[in-house]
């Protein structure tokens, strides 16, 4: 039963992404991805209370948190692991999580466009 509600929060997720870009781009063009921007900010605020909310249930927590941020925004999941090695003290993993993974997913992402290029 919770792969049904990871994949109902998913799709949903997926959908709310859309949908914020597709208003974000007829509002202020595609000089900057603000919906991207707005979509990281969001999942990164829902998935903070969610992971830190001891009133939410487990079922509940893997529809909101996995499913719906999931589906919504990937980053969301980095900006809470983050916090967590933070909170832990793991001050050196943390910056190795950031730094790590904004260039080594530039990297990436370059290596395949230059693939399929």
């Amino acid at each position: 039963m919770n792969y049904l509600w990871i994949a109902l929060g998913s799709a949903l997720g997926g959908m709310a992404r859309h949908a914020v870009g597709t208003w974000t781009l007829a509002q202020w063009g595609a000089g900057f991805p603000w919906g991207t921007l707005i979509v990281n900010v969001a999942g990164s605020f829902v998935i903070g209370a969610v992971a830190s909310s001891a009133q939410i249930n487990e079922e509940a927590k893997l529809f909101l948190a996995v499913g719906l941020c999931g589906g919504f925004t990937t980053f969301s999941a980095f900006s809470v692991q983050t916090l967590n090695l933070i909170e832990a003290g793991a001050w050196p993993a943390a910056a190795f999580n950031i730094v790590g993974s904004v260039v080594i997913c530039l990297i990436a992402v370059w290596l395949g466009a230059q693939v399929m290029r």
